[in-house]
């Protein structure tokens, strides 16, 4: 048989997962492990999280070993990698780290994003590499080991993004892709290059970086001790994949004219555009753009809060204490007997970094028009509608900034599977929503990046045609009337909140 099968290795920040998919798009076999930040040993404080290298490797080499067990090996044709954005290590040829990969989730250098921005206009930042400053960008860690610990840099050979480093760990290659790169923070963005400028800050210049393998790209093949480790067949091709965001829309099933909305924990509603369009109110209305996964092409997009906000309402309501909460099968049973509007009661979602489509509230999260009558089912259905507002005020600044016109939305995620918020956000949008039977489009997407890197199609084009998505389309109903006026209200500040902007520094939190 024809080797037709590409291995995913897929890392993110709370699970680790390998999967074995195969040239029609099927899942053969998967097996994951949890995966967390470790503190660091002897640092001068316990918000200083890395990820533990060889643990993480660990996980992902031993999960791999259970799908090679569960599938014939000699139809592995390619493994790639696929991870979170932002986290990276500076590395020794021999694959060595000089100091461990700081997590994206540790605060130590939030003190930096005032530095910098005083070293550049954020604006020419934004226009740039089309990055807001947050505090976890890669740049600022590079800054801050320039600063606190100049010998990681000096003694290492080059920079490595997380993608990079794993493959590195199956292949002994030094690669970089610019989906990773882009995430940094220190590209130009229009260009697909780095950006002199913004390297200088730490010191750095394009030389500490391996030349770009973009995805689809062959790195390098299964070494010996990595196929021992992880039961790959030793020469398996290894190719570039890299974060995780910018393979959903192919594994997805994209189509021209769509926004793609994935929906977890945090929602990304993002665009593929054929131009990078930084203006001023994508800068103000806090867009981000990273490199497309195909040369040529941009994301546009913003990040949302998403089933956080379900998943808290579930444990807070849902919940008697004394046994696990209910399911979200009954939550949507009890929130669907509920009329749009949630009878008064409406769920103003949290927003990360104060920008983007709910930002003008300044609140941690607001719930408004509770009465000694209002039920858990009522807050569900205003936390469901909520996430929708947010969703299309999200949309319409998307459209605004790029010229993008939405002909529909395509959702993927664990949000997917909720039928009654997909239909809630075809009202709310006014826009056909669509899902697939395809539950892990990234990993797809990355998968089919692979197969075409191995030779099985001739083009990415050619590899997404060839899989069956077996699409549901949420239509628009008759309370999509109804959800237009209750958005317009929605994007108006509430009567409640009116106190807390007279007079006040808008940059203030209500408290």
């Amino acid at each position: 048989m024809a080797a037709d099968v590409a291995v995913v290795f897929d890392c993110g920040a709370t699970n680790l997962r390998v999967m074995a998919v195969d040239s029609r798009g099927q899942t053969l076999a998967s097996a994951s492990r949890r995966n967390k930040t470790a503190p660091q040993p002897q640092a001068a404080s316990d918000e200083w999280r890395i990820w533990d290298v060889e643990e993480v490797w660990g996980k992902l080499a031993g999960a791999c070993q259970e799908v090679c067990q569960q599938v014939d090996t000699t139809r592995i044709a390619a493994v790639t990698v696929t991870t979170f954005g932002a986290d990276g290590a500076p590395v020794r040829s021999d694959g060595t780290l000089t100091y461990p990969i700081i997590s994206w989730q540790g605060l130590r250098t939030q003190q930096l994003t005032a530095e910098i921005a005083e070293l550049i206009d954020p604006w020419e930042i934004f226009e740039q590499t089309g990055y807001q400053i947050i505090y976890f960008n890669t740049l600022l860690r590079l800054m801050w080991l320039r600063q606190n610990a100049p010998e990681a840099l000096q003694t290492a050979d080059c920079w490595l993004m997380m993608p990079g480093i794993l493959s590195m760990k199956l292949c002994g290659e030094l690669s970089i892709d610019p989906t990773a790169a882009g995430t940094m923070m220190a590209m130009n963005m229009e260009t697909r290059a780095w950006s002199a400028q913004m390297l200088d800050l730490a010191g750095l210049d394009e030389s500490f970086f391996p030349d770009w393998v973009e995805p689809g790209g062959v790195i390098g093949t299964v070494h010996s001790q990595a196929a021992a480790e992880t039961g790959l067949p030793e020469g398996t091709l290894v190719v570039a994949a890299g974060h995780d965001t910018q393979f959903a829309p192919y594994g997805s099933g994209m189509q021209p004219g769509e926004a793609l909305l994935s929906s977890g924990t945090w929602e990304i509603l993002l665009l593929r555009i054929e131009e990078f369009t930084p203006t001023r109110f994508a800068f103000e209305e806090g867009l981000l753009f990273e490199c497309d996964a195909l040369p040529d092409l941009w994301n546009p997009q913003l990040l949302m809060m998403g089933s956080g906000v379900l998943e808290w309402i579930r444990q807070q309501l849902f919940s008697s204490g004394e046994g696990p909460a209910e399911s979200y099968e009954d939550m949507i049973a009890a929130a669907r007997a509920i009329a749009p509007g949630a009878d008064g009661v409406s769920l103003i979602p949290s927003f990360v970094a104060d920008t983007g489509p709910t930002k003008k509230y300044n609140t941690a999260g607001t719930i408004l028009g509770l009465t000694m009558n209002t039920t858990a089912a009522q807050i569900y259905r205003a936390g469901l509608e909520g996430l929708c507002f947010q969703m299309r005020s999200a949309l319409e600044i998307l459209q605004k900034a790029t010229g993008f016109t939405a002909e529909g939305i395509r959702v993927v995620g664990g949000g997917a599977r909720n039928d009654l918020w997909n239909q809630i956000r075809a009202d709310v949008s006014g826009l056909p929503v669509v899902t697939t039977s395809q539950q892990e489009a990234t990993v797809l997407g990355a998968a089919l990046f692979a197969l075409a890197g191995a030779g099985q199609f001739d083009s990415i084009q050619q590899a997404v045609g060839s899989i069956e998505m077996n699409e549901t389309i949420y239509e628009p109903s008759v309370a999509a009337e109804e959800y237009a006026s209750l958005y317009q209200r929605y994007m108006e500040i509430p009567p409640a909140l009116q106190c807390y902007y007279e007079g006040r520094d808008t940059n203030e939190s209500p408290g």
